[in-house]
């Protein structure tokens, strides 16, 4: 495990967990991608709120791995994947940390999506 090399360099950078009281369905169109009651919620200076789910909650048979790796200096390498659906592919729609930060481990391991790419919508309920 190590710490993150953002909060040490920009401790003022904010990037705040926590559980979210409602559930979150992912959808593109009709077709739910995920749906998940057990979620948090991340909240980072300068982005969207994001929500991460449970892998178990996302039917991963329509994700794809992709080759894509970012580095976030707060929470750790995150790796992508392509949502494949009717024949239609929405790439980069999802990401997972599956070594995040220390300050981050809340995260190791769940999904979340791009909202912010067409067709792909996060709805919150409850």
């Amino acid at each position: 495990m190590t710490h993150s090399p953002g909060h040490q360099k920009w401790p003022e950078h904010k990037v705040e967990e926590k559980p979210l009281k409602q559930k979150v369905q992912v959808a593109v169109g009709d077709q739910v991608v995920a749906e998940s009651a057990s979620v948090v919620e991340v909240d980072e200076d300068n982005h969207p709120p994001r929500f991460y789910v449970r892998r178990d909650d996302v039917h991963m048979e329509m994700l794809e791995p992709s080759n894509t790796r970012t580095k976030c200096p707060f929470k750790g390498e995150a790796h992508y994947y392509n949502l494949a659906l009717d024949g239609r592919i929405i790439e980069d729609a999802a990401w997972t940390y599956e070594n995040p930060y220390d300050e981050h481990e809340a995260l190791k391991g769940l999904v979340a999506f791009h909202d912010d790419k067409p067709g792909i919508e996060v709805r919150r309920s409850g």
